[in-house]
């Protein structure tokens, strides 16, 4: 029997701080978002460096380590899985949006020649 898996590894530049809510004394969630940088070559010649900006969610003790371990423009790997979630905003109108729940994260300390910091968002 085939099965599916919804797991999905990024590696991209922290673009902010971990933003951390408690919700309990022992419940807490740390938002930041990932930059990834995929560059490729038009049919002209021409290359493009395309930044990707991914919504990352640290969940409990994920969240308390984030909060201490990570900072803006660090070069990270990440692995968890894709959500899809649905909000009511200020106004009360229903927005979407796609998270990555962190399971493991972890810097990368050696430089890379396609790491390239991307554009401010």
């Amino acid at each position: 029997m085939k099965t599916s898996k919804n797991e999905v590894t990024l590696r991209g530049f922290l673009g902010n701080d971990p933003e951390v809510n408690q919700y309990a004394t022992d419940k807490s969630v740390a938002r930041v978002r990932l930059a990834t940088n995929e560059g490729y070559k038009k049919s002209t010649g021409e290359w493009v460096n395309e930044t990707m900006w991914h919504n990352l969610v640290f969940w409990g003790k994920q969240a308390s380590s984030a909060e201490l371990n990570l900072k803006k423009g660090m070069l990270v790997e990440v692995q968890g899985k894709l959500v899809n979630r649905s909000y009511k905003d200020k106004n009360k109108i229903t927005r979407y949006t796609t998270e990555i729940v962190v399971e493991t994260s972890r810097e990368i300390k050696e430089a890379e020649p396609e790491a390239e910091q991307p554009a401010e968002a």
